[in-house]
């Protein structure tokens, strides 16, 4: 039997707080600060201890655990515990994790430190959609407060990667301890967050709700299913961003590579920032079709540049990770919780969009871009990138076509009574 929870009602008359937007920051601060603690230097710190070989592997787990931790926690979990409540528990298990992987990072251990950061990654993954529930639910109908609160997280990574490299840690495991102390103290800070109600219990089985039949009935709109299409599609040339900017920038000649790659998230922090603006004065659609052609902008300009009379297109393609990014991801969630809000699924679907994004596209972009790179030389030069390049530069592009033509905002009519 249903009942009434006081600070559930709070929580509903959070958003006029004056101290809400501070305390979801910092929550959004942590929760990335976390993951920039250690998966930016992985690499090099596997590489370091030798175990080089499993790099890939080690690099595959992110996208599996989207998918099976967004079924098995991000959704079915939220309908028993609150939102805060199983925020606090993903961390707080999570960082016991943390503090177990750099004992295992050895060549004789390294199968286990895979299958360990495995099922860390299986925690973790459902948290990120969780953490933009709580935000979202907390705001209400001031929704395009999101991306201010969002921005924090870019920082938070930013902020993590500084402070690893200041400490002189980027080749240690220690960089896990970093990240486990920090989750300790996000899954403690979660318990003091806004009270937001988890999305209310249905008349169906637990295979159903394993399975977010409910959130998935939402692809029943046509616009919102060509939505999570395009996201996933578009997550394909993420995840090729990010496993091969770093040796492209180095084979056309950049020397301060992790630097040039910062001008992204600087570029994507200040974007963040502007989205509130934005998003009131141009809508979803707007900024959703910017973002995919940002993408296959940023393709078409890796493609041409040569590191030397075109060098301003690399850094302008770096540049544009802010467009990329902040213009769909965080738009995108923005729409998905105004979609998912009326039906009371809204954790549910925003794990379902990570699903499809950091779990199916990602897992996706992976292997095509591995089998794309695979088709190179051993030694690439300027052109073996260019020719790679110009594939993601024409998919966005495409993407971009279909979105225009097919995509209809119904996401006010959806939430009228």
């Amino acid at each position: 039997m249903a009942h009434f929870d006081p600070s559930s009602h709070a929580g509903a008359t959070a958003p006029q707080g004056a101290v809400l937007t501070p305390r979801l920051s910092a929550m959004m601060f942590m929760q990335f600060f976390i993951w920039g603690a250690w998966n930016v230097t992985l690499g090099l710190v596997m590489q370091t201890v030798g175990m080089g070989n499993m790099i890939g592997n080690a690099f595959s787990v992110g996208p599996i655990a989207s998918i099976v931790g967004s079924f098995l926690i991000g959704m079915a979990a939220t309908r028993y515990l609150s939102p805060r409540t199983l925020m606090a528990v993903l961390h707080l298990a999570g960082g016991l994790l943390l503090f177990l992987l750099p004992a295992l990072l050895t060549p004789q251990t390294g199968d286990r430190f895979v299958w360990l950061l495995l099922a860390y990654m299986i925690i973790y993954m459902p948290s990120v959609g969780l953490a933009n529930t709580i935000a979202l639910k907390s705001f209400g109908d001031r929704g395009d407060r999101f991306p201010f609160v969002r921005a924090f997280g870019t920082l938070g990574w930013i902020v993590a990667g500084l402070i690893i490299g200041w400490a002189g840690l980027s080749a240690s495991p220690h960089i896990f301890q970093v990240a486990a102390v920090v989750s300790l103290a996000l899954g403690i800070y979660s318990l003091t967050l806004p009270a937001v109600a988890a999305d209310a219990p249905r008349d169906e089985s637990l295979i159903r709700q394993i399975l977010c039949v409910e959130a998935f009935s939402l692809l029943k709109q046509r616009s919102f299913q060509l939505f999570i299409l395009c996201a996933t599609l578009i997550s394909i040339p993420l995840a090729m961003y990010y496993a091969y900017a770093s040796p492209y920038l180095g084979a056309v000649g950049v020397s301060n590579v992790s630097g040039t790659l910062a001008i992204g998230q600087m570029s994507e922090l200040v974007f963040m920032f502007s989205m509130p603006w934005l998003y009131r004065r141009f809508g979803v659609k707007p900024l959703l079709l910017t973002g995919m052609i940002a993408w296959a902008l940023r393709y078409a300009l890796f493609a041409i540049a040569d590191g030397q009379g075109s060098a301003w297109a690399i850094y302008l393609g770096v540049a544009l990770h802010g467009v990329c990014y902040d213009f769909f991801f965080v738009a995108g969630a923005i729409y998905t919780g105004k979609i998912a809000t009326p039906r009371g699924v809204n954790a549910q679907a925003q794990g379902m969009l990570t699903l499809f994004t950091y779990g199916l596209g990602m897992l996706l972009g992976s292997q095509i871009g591995a089998w794309l790179y695979a088709q190179m030389p051993t030694t690439p030069d300027i052109a073996d990138w260019h020719h790679m390049w110009w594939y993601p530069a024409i998919a966005a592009a495409v993407i971009a076509l279909l979105f225009q033509i097919a995509f209809r905002d119904d996401s006010q009519t959806e939430t009228k009574p």
